[in-house]
């Protein structure tokens, strides 16, 4: 798969973040870079001439290597998989995950049929597409079902659900097109996450 273009997802309204520091959690600082940033230039090490588009609102999201993209529609999590983005052969990254060099290694090398998607058993961190138009059947129907209320959430988690077959609400078999990148991702979603992964760091 040659990927076209890398989407960051950082459009998200950070709830749980609750404006800590008075900054966005992506612009969370880890060793002197902000955690965004340091995911483009990594992106760039392994990639150097690949197009990656920072999905936010947010002017302060303009950084060097990358390009913003403001989404039209961003009512639901579901919608950070920007659809008017969306094509084959790309690949989404959440903007709140720090990455490991290898993770990001192991992401964009791993080659893909249809739909593959990278995580643990707590997040999904990557969805690689090589068909757009089966993700975007699978949105859409986790949304339609969100939106009649016989789902509670409408996450990565349960577009996979739906693409895997599996019944919703039951415990996830992660045993099809899943990754496990385990203790290589970092999701920062809480300031105690976030402080956790600077103590980390620091050791």
């Amino acid at each position: 798969m040659q990927m076209k273009k890398i989407i960051i997802m950082a459009d998200g309204h950070g709830i749980r973040w609750n404006n800590y520091k008075n900054i966005p959690k992506h612009l969370a600082e880890v060793e002197g870079e902000y955690l965004i940033g340091r995911t483009v230039r990594l992106i760039h090490r392994i990639l150097p001439s690949m197009d990656i588009i920072i999905t936010s609102h947010d002017p302060r999201y303009d950084f060097p290597g990358s390009r913003r993209h403001e989404p039209r529609n961003n009512n639901y999590e579901i919608d950070r998989f920007t659809e008017e983005l969306i094509e084959d052969n790309i690949c989404f990254l959440y903007g709140d995950t720090f990455y490991t060099e290898d993770a990001l290694q192991l992401i964009l090398d791993t080659p893909v049929d249809d739909i593959l998607f990278f995580g643990n058993r707590k997040s999904i961190v990557a969805v690689k597409i090589k068909n757009a138009i089966l993700f975007n059947q699978h949105c859409k129907r986790v949304k339609q079902l969100y939106l009649s209320k016989k789902l509670k959430k409408c996450t990565g988690w349960q577009v996979y659900q739906s693409f895997t077959q599996q019944l919703y609400g039951k415990e996830i078999d992660l045993s099809n097109n899943f990754v496990f990148v385990d203790d290589q991702t970092t999701d920062i979603n809480t300031p105690e996450e976030y402080e956790l992964l600077r103590h980390d760091r620091i050791l």
